[in-house]
């Protein structure tokens, strides 16, 4: 009985030590994060499209991994630089600093894009090209955090077609980010980065991958019969149908191919090229690669969400993100990295396409009727400087020459646009917590208000209501759900597997990640952890 118990204890001991062992074996970290951004992608096509889909791509990512369903933008400005600086930085406009795509800087007198920079020098491409960096964004990024966590041992790399998609995420001290340039039909950088390309994206430039996805033309992933989502009246078809050609811009006409579905596959080539040639992933360290793609924004804003060619785009993708997976799988290992989507904003319905259907949406023309009354009010020859976000500069230092008081012109021109049947609510920027709307909006405006940078008053058009409206076209900017709810999708190292309907926000992604990688979250950050997605 004795040497029974013995045996059984020796057992006991040799087990805890197989599982002590299994614990040592699993990483401290992931060998790499990726962050995929779809620019443009609504909430619902995960699950308007999910018949669809393939068994690899997004209904993968829903199986395998977590879905944050109720995910949503947390200040008003809705645009493709503020959403990928919230995703990376944790934090909103009011801190971060990048307030739009671009605004208008009264110390310069002009409009200022997100990403300009005249202190460095375009590489790999057009050297006549405006050059780029994150010098705008007041705040480090994640992958800024992750470099400075490993004294600059992690590899940091920003891709995309649009340069702001790639160069806010890769953060001011990322190895490099890569953006398309149309002219060359090369992936560029800047001397920021770099002092010459790397040459492995040299050599990937010099195959002109581009030419060989324009030879495939545009042809639908099914019959059309099948695209049983979309609006198959749509004016697009009758003027240009199906297959699309697309050969025609061989050797030239490079900037093209961001406006149909092969710019995803280009932009997915170059990041694996990347992972190849900087052997991402490949030891203990945390590599980080930041993909945005781009294309779905330039066909959503040709077409519109109900469209056949937002429909075969989003088949498309999927079957692109389920190669891209099982690459990863194969090339860093199946549980070895963390994957994370999302989308930088969404997409507003077309409202020629709304008004057939009795629903309230208007394509808007530009008034002047508030403008020249206030003007007329005050014997004012110029009211307005600037327009940008929605948001009106006002001429102050000719309101003063004039010797009229600002407060009560700025007053006044509020009232006037309040008039205005489009107009929703019209607001002083300097007083938005005294604003009669909803709490919700009140704090999206106000976390969107950079005191340096934003304009006098704020303008917000009723839901469904915006400028630029064509017949097949659409837009976003708005602080409405079908602007600001997208998706959030996790999975791989470190990620439960489930679902949450919890409002979480878009600031709230930076700080989850450097939880899961330990590290110190940006300096700007103000979103919380969401604790449900970490194992």
């Amino acid at each position: 009985m004795q040497k029974l118990f013995v045996i059984i204890y020796l057992c006991l001991i040799s087990a805890g030590q197989l599982s002590a062992q299994k614990v040592q074996k699993v990483a401290s970290s992931p060998k790499l994060v990726v962050g995929v951004m779809v620019d443009q992608m609504r909430w619902d096509f995960i699950y308007r499209y999910k018949a669809k889909y393939g068994e690899n791509g997004f209904k993968r990512i829903l199986r395998e991994g977590f879905s944050n369903e109720n995910a949503h933008i947390p200040y008003a400005q809705t645009v493709t630089a503020a959403g990928h600086a919230c995703v990376y930085t944790g934090s909103v406009p009011a801190v971060n600093g990048i307030m739009g795509n671009e605004w208008y800087d009264r110390s310069l007198k002009r409009q200022v894009y997100c990403v300009e920079d005249d202190s460095v020098k375009i590489v790999g491409g057009n050297p006549s090209k405006e050059p780029m960096s994150p010098k705008n964004l007041m705040t480090t990024t994640v992958t800024d955090e992750l470099e400075l966590a490993t004294n600059f041992r992690s590899k940091v790399i920003g891709v995309a077609i649009k340069d702001r998609g790639s160069i806010l995420p890769a953060g001011h001290a990322g190895d490099a980010a890569y953006w398309y340039d149309a002219a060359s039909g090369n992936f560029v950088s800047s001397t920021w980065y770099m002092p010459s390309l790397m040459p492995w994206a040299d050599a990937f430039n010099k195959r002109k991958v581009v030419d060989s996805l324009y030879q495939l033309n545009w042809n639908l992933s099914q019959p059309m019969d099948q695209y049983t989502q979309s609006d198959n009246s749509h004016p697009s078809y009758a003027k240009n149908p199906f297959p699309r050609k697309l050969d025609g811009n061989v050797g030239k006409s490079y900037g093209a191919i961001a406006s149909t579905p092969w710019g995803n596959t280009l932009t997915l080539a170059f990041s694996k090229a990347a992972v190849e040639a900087e052997g991402m992933g490949a030891d203990s360290i945390p590599d980080f690669l930041a993909i945005s793609l781009s294309s779905p924004d330039y066909i959503g804003h040709a077409f519109g969400p109900n469209s056949v060619e937002i429909e075969d785009t989003y088949l498309k993708l999927d079957k692109e993100l389920g190669a891209f997976l099982d690459y990863l799988d194969k090339k860093v290992g199946k549980g070895n990295y963390t994957f994370f989507l999302t989308a930088d904003h969404g997409v507003a319905h077309n409202p020629a396409f709304m008004q057939a259907h009795q629903i309230p949406a208007l394509g808007m023309k530009a008034s002047k009727k508030a403008e020249t009354n206030t003007m007329l009010k005050f014997g004012l020859k110029r009211l307005v400087e600037a327009n940008a976000n929605y948001q009106v500069y006002l001429d102050r230092s000719h309101i003063d020459s004039v010797g009229v008081d600002f407060s009560s012109v700025k007053r006044y021109f509020i009232q006037e646009l309040m008039k205005e049947p489009d107009v929703q609510f019209a607001f002083d920027n300097e007083t938005i917590s005294a604003v009669n709307m909803p709490a919700e909006f009140k704090e999206m405006f106000q976390k969107g208000f950079n005191h340096k940078l934003a304009g006098d008053v704020q303008v917000v058009y009723k839901p469904g209501y915006f400028f630029g409206s064509t017949p097949m076209g659409t837009t976003h900017g708005s602080m409405y759900p079908y602007d600001s709810h997208i998706p959030l999708l996790w999975m791989g190292w470190g990620i439960k597997n489930g679902i949450s309907h919890r409002k979480v926000y878009m600031s709230d992604i930076a700080g989850t990640v450097a939880a899961l990688l330990k590290i110190q979250m940006p300096s700007g950050n103000v979103g919380n952890i969401i604790e449900e997605v970490i194992k």
